[in-house]
């Protein structure tokens, strides 16, 4: 898959922020954890990752209805048993299959998942399995563990998982997650150190709440879950909206010179970031859920230079430092994006620099340099990872001429409905699923 883009397009007009892809698709599990009815609104139904695992879920038994009009999910689990799949349906693209454990194990004290992203045994980053972490979280409450060629099964205790202390060795969001659902229907007490508590899994803990779930959260790494020694009850509630959307956008009208009304803003998710952005001479004009980006949102004329360092919550977060490389390029001199959590996070900079003179972008691991104010030309790259080439499309929007963007898949996975967003305030992007074709056109950079 492949985009064309038209550049040099200044956007104008108003864009809603979706659900939160990072929020959406663990609600999205949390929901199996009952027999009763679950609503989730604002659900980012036009995400491919929240519709391979809508696909999956179904596949399992559950009752999955879309309302892409609305943008709801409704959830109804009467029965779920991943014994019915058979072996193919077991290699599919998502990370997050480890939380469909907690669902199985509650009903029938037996588990059966795919491979994180569908790696089989001895996959993962590095060369290990990636899963390590989920395996301890089932282990600490009672399971046994078997890994097969096609798929991981868990086994419970004969009366069902029970609680336990879970001392995480380093700060994870998975772990965290699968965590949180099976403490959830575990019975007696699970304490949880070291968790990482995200925004979006505030949200996740806000659901399981809502059902009945008794959690207890202190500060952004302690949690205690007293368990319902079974399934839980129904509810609805809003998916968060999701702050690197909201980003992006705020970004985008900044380096453009357009003027942009961004609606559903979550503003108490996003703190640091922001305060960056003034820090950076930004104004950023607000309400109580949307801001107004403009030419007059720059105090000085310009975004002035600046250094920020990408980590966790509440910081920056390390999908976020693309975007501020973006405001480094087109800042007022030289601007500096350090990234202590993932250093070797930089793919994306050899692709962006393809739309940049010589020197004008330097990336090592841990640390990018980028001196301004740059312009950007045309030119034809790839997309690397899911937010870095969301920022090598937004250069391609800003250049003026014609671009080209290979595997823009990636780069559509964070992004809800994004074509017709950037239509709607002017901007061109084209999505082709045919095989890439050499560019037919005349000054588009290729190198």
């Amino acid at each position: 898959m492949y985009a064309v883009i038209e550049g040099g397009n200044v956007p104008s007009g108003r864009v809603h922020v979706s659900g939160a892809k990072n929020s959406a698709t663990r609600l999205l599990a949390a929901a199996l954890l009952t027999e009763d009815h679950v609503e989730l609104h604002n659900f980012p139904t036009s995400l491919v990752d929240a519709q391979h695992k809508v696909r999956f879920v179904q596949s399992m038994g559950a009752n999955v209805n879309v309302d892409s009009e609305v943008q709801t999910v409704a959830v109804n689990t009467p029965d779920l048993d991943a014994a019915k799949l058979e072996s193919a349906r077991y290699d599919v693209p998502i990370r997050t299959t480890y939380l469909l454990a907690a669902p199985q194990l509650a009903r029938s004290g037996r588990a059966r998942i795919p491979y994180p992203a569908g790696c089989k045994i001895g996959g993962g980053a590095g060369g290990g399995r990636g899963y390590d972490l989920h395996v301890m979280v089932w282990e600490a409450m009672g399971c046994t563990v078997s890994e097969t060629p096609g798929y991981i099964e868990i086994s419970a205790p004969r009366k069902g998982m029970r609680g336990g202390s879970i001392d995480f060795p380093i700060s994870t969001v998975g772990g965290t997650e699968n965590a949180l659902l099976c403490a959830a229907v575990a019975s007696g007490t699970t304490t949880i150190y070291n968790a990482y508590i995200t925004p979006e899994i505030d949200d996740l803990i806000e659901l399981l709440r809502r059902m009945g779930a008794d959690v207890v959260a202190a500060g952004n790494s302690h949690i205690v879950v007293t368990g319902s020694t079974g399934l839980l009850s129904g509810a609805h509630m809003n998916v968060m909206a999701d702050r690197i959307e909201a980003l992006t956008w705020i970004v985008y009208a900044l380096i453009s010179g357009g003027d942009l009304l961004i609606k559903n803003v979550p503003f108490n998710a996003m703190q640091v970031p922001l305060i960056h952005l003034e820090h950076a001479g930004v104004d950023l004009m607000k309400s109580s859920d949307s801001l107004y980006v403009g030419p007059e949102s720059l105090k000085s004329g310009s975004i002035q230079p600046f250094e920020v360092a990408c980590g966790t919550h509440p910081g920056v977060i390390s999908d976020m430092q693309p975007f501020f490389a973006m405001l480094g390029l087109r800042s007022a001199g030289t601007s500096r994006i350090f990234d202590y959590r993932y250093p070797e996070r930089i793919g994306f900079a050899r692709e962006l620099a393809k739309f940049l003179p010589a020197g004008a972008l330097e990336a090592r691991p841990g640390a990018i340099t980028t001196r301004g104010p740059q312009q950007f030309k045309s030119a034809e790259a790839d997309s690397t990872d899911l937010r870095g080439s969301m920022s090598v499309l937004m250069a391609a929007l800003c250049a003026d001429g014609v671009s080209q963007v290979n595997n823009v898949e990636l780069a559509l996975r964070g992004y809800d409905r994004l074509e017709d967003k950037l239509a709607k305030v002017g901007a061109s992007l084209n999505v082709h699923p045919d095989p890439v074709r050499e560019l037919s056109r005349t000054g588009a950079s290729s190198v």
